[in-house]
């Protein structure tokens, strides 16, 4: 397969509190999954879809992470960690005009090409792919409508939202304008004033997410992996 443009920046910096005691010793990155480290399996999925370039935004016990994947280009917080749009700002030098950002917990077996172009086509500042998840693996976040996302909110939710975030969106450096002197700087605020501003294209993706960020997550993706390992 011929590669996708985008580099990725995988949000890798978070603390991993669901996952205590394990990660008190090691970060979600390199949580064993089906024998390897989780990294390991998302880096083997995005490399089948294309994806040429992978940028780690590393925090919380960094150093662990490139001391297993050395080879990798990384972005760290620095002593204070930034949230995960603090981290997508730090990293924008090494991140180019357009980029994809991948949460770090985030196992997407999903058409990367195909948001890439979406996202060229829709001439907006950033996009974000949604699932139509009916609250049935995680809480739904969004409204999506006649394919615009009309709200996005993780904390007051409607009746509304049948979609939820899947973990991968696409951006510009001007996506974050207005937030240069905000830290820490979650990515929830930057994709609701995205939101306000008409800046934030949607697209709907049909397969299911997977995530690697809470013991049920993880026990799923055992099953799921260790059937294709």
């Amino acid at each position: 397969m011929s590669g996708v443009d985008l580099p990725v920046a995988i949000l890798a910096g978070g603390l991993a509190t669901r996952l205590r005691p394990t990660t008190e010793r090691i970060p979600k990155a390199l949580l064993p999954v089906a024998g390897k480290p989780f990294l390991a399996h998302q880096l083997d999925l995005l490399r089948s879809r294309g994806i040429q370039r992978v940028i780690i935004c590393a925090g919380y016990r960094g150093e662990n992470i490139r001391s297993q994947f050395p080879k990798l280009e990384y972005s760290f917080d620095g002593p204070v960690l930034l949230g995960t749009g603090g981290a997508v700002r730090k990293a924008l030098p090494l991140l180019g005009n357009n980029f994809f950002v991948l949460y770090g917990d985030s196992y997407l077996p999903t058409d990367y090409r195909a948001v890439a172009e979406a996202f060229k086509q829709s001439g907006k500042a950033a996009l974000m792919t949604v699932f139509r998840n009916e609250g049935r693996w995680d809480t739904s976040n969004v409204e999506f409508r006649d394919g615009r996302i009309v709200v996005y909110d993780k904390r007051n939710r409607t009746p509304a939202m049948q979609h939820i975030d899947y973990g991968l969106s696409v951006m510009t450096p001007s996506a974050l304008a207005g937030f240069e002197n905000k830290s820490p700087l979650d990515l929830a605020e930057v994709f609701q004033k995205l939101v306000a501003d008409n800046a934030l294209a949607g697209y709907e993706v049909r397969e299911r997410f997977y995530e690697a960020g809470s013991p049920a997550g993880v026990a799923e993706l055992e099953t799921l992996l260790g059937t294709n390992t």
